[in-house]
């Protein structure tokens, strides 16, 4: 019975000492933060900022922004990079006479126009890399013929070096003149994706590094094309819908 007594009062000694020394140490980590009552809970809510998880490309440790720029539209009116704010929208570099990507780029686009269908703050900026011949009629003519409807979708003439700088070092995207291709114009397949505040975004790949421009040619329902290249349309939609929810 001694025995048995003495390994009761050593259990009891035993917790005594455990309380004394740890639970102070438990209440002082949750008080400052250190442990979440959340920790092990599936609902937790989203960070209070409201920000999905898309990454914002950054160029010298800065979130890069879409320049300032103005030009006039399909409807002869001048759009600048204000009339976007407040509104999520893609970014394209185009031509009206483009005989190879442009059609298939602007049918994903129309693609996308028609999933977003209502939505206010949704819009698209195509810019022409051929002024001189997309005047505010060709390009209203083009809008016509492949469906363009979506009242913020801006087709934009203007400038030519002024598009130019717009494209290859305000968004990286290539746009040359090259006499030697179908069509006399060089330029990227690649729609980018800008937030309402005017930061481009994207999602990242699986090594946590942004994607930076998502595929503009090959379709949805392709899935992939013939020379194995995915499509990304649908990650594109995706992405725009997380960005109109914030």
């Amino acid at each position: 019975m001694k025995k048995n007594n003495y390994s009761y009062i050593g259990i009891a000694l035993t917790i005594l000492v455990f309380g004394i020394i740890f639970i102070p140490r438990i209440v002082d980590r949750v008080t400052n933060g250190d442990v979440s009552r959340q920790s092990g809970r599936s609902d937790q809510k989203q960070p209070e900022t409201g920000l999905s998880d898309l990454a914002f490309i950054e160029i010298n440790g800065e979130a890069k922004k879409v320049p300032a720029f103005a030009f006039t539209n399909q409807d002869g009116k001048t759009i600048t990079n204000k009339d976007y704010e407040g509104k999520v929208y893609v970014i394209e570099f185009f031509f009206t006479t483009c005989p190879t990507i442009c059609p298939r780029m602007s049918q994903n686009l129309v693609q996308i126009q028609n999933t977003f269908k209502g939505f206010n703050d949704f819009g698209v900026a195509s810019f022409t890399i051929n002024p001189s011949h997309d005047t505010p009629e060709v390009l209203k003519a083009y809008a016509e013929k492949y469906g363009v409807t979506n009242p913020n979708w801006n087709l934009m003439t203007g400038d030519k070096d002024a598009i130019y700088t717009l494209a290859n070092q305000g968004f990286n995207l290539y746009a040359a003149e090259e006499e030697s291709v179908a069509g006399g114009f060089e330029h990227s397949g690649n729609f980018a994706l800008v937030d309402k505040n005017g930061f481009i975004r994207s999602r990242v790949d699986d090594f946590g590094n942004p994607i930076i421009y998502y595929r503009g040619v090959v379709s949805e329902a392709e899935k992939v094309d013939d020379d194995g290249i995915k499509e990304e349309i649908s990650a594109l939609k995706a992405d725009i819908k997380k960005l109109l929810n914030e």
